[in-house]
């Protein structure tokens, strides 16, 4: 297992895309459902898939979540299960977990049980595109909770030429950087331009490039503070 693993339970429309976002973002997915017809969607996307019942704690106990630094609980159909399934995974240890809610009463019972975060699916929707529309700089964004997101920035072009410890953003802006994604211009044998893009997992010594797109999990607010550097 790599480290920062997210783990993603309910592999609904909304589970499912939001395993195929952290993962094309670079994020190490955990994708788990009870359903074989929904893990099959997930496989070869998600870095691991499990089939089954997260509400059973013998079956829970046998999660791999001793990296796991994030838990998102997708479960839209059942409130029962979402909530106890959030209940089980406190217990478990997850440093930070995430349940998505119907209901204000459904809200109150997820904080009451152990949730660090409760999203609602319109609102977060909402923040969203407003952040879309008012940040241009901030190419593309997945929301994890109300606060945090992963989210695809433009490099500053202070940062051109600097390795990943010179900038720091993590010390200096509470930004981590999961990716980098970089453009590669050659020729062919025919002349002909061809343009890849290649996603780098950068170290201490990377050194960054004009025009390279970063992916960054953070608060909103430190991803905010790139528009103005």
């Amino acid at each position: 297992m790599k480290e920062n693993a997210f783990l993603v339970i309910g592999l609904g429309t909304f589970g499912r895309e939001l395993c195929i976002e952290l993962a094309q973002k670079g994020a190490n997915v955990i994708a788990v459902d009870n359903r074989i017809e929904m893990i099959e969607k997930v496989k070869g996307i998600a870095a691991q898939t499990l089939l089954l019942d997260s509400t059973d704690e013998l079956y829970l106990s046998k999660l791999p979540i001793e990296n796991v630094e994030m838990a998102i609980i997708a479960i839209g159909d059942n409130i029962e299960s979402n909530i106890l399934t959030t209940a089980l995974l406190k217990k478990a240890g997850i440093p930070y977990i995430i349940s998505r809610a119907s209901s204000e009463l459904h809200h109150s019972v997820l904080k009451q049980v152990g949730a660090n975060e409760v999203l609602d699916i319109e609102k977060t929707a909402g923040q969203q595109l407003a952040e879309k529309i008012i940040s241009p700089e901030i190419l593309d964004s997945v929301p994890l909770t109300m606060k945090i997101s992963i989210a695809e920035v433009y490099l500053p072009e202070t940062f051109a030429g600097k390795t990943v410890a010179e900038v720091d953003l993590q010390k200096k802006m509470n930004l981590k950087i999961t990716a980098i994604k970089r453009d590669n211009v050659s020729i062919d044998e025919n002349g002909s331009t061809i343009n890849e893009e290649n996603v780098i997992f950068p170290n201490t010594e990377t050194v960054f490039e004009e025009g390279d797109v970063l992916i960054v999990i953070g608060r909103n607010d430190d991803i905010e503070e790139i528009r103005g550097i």
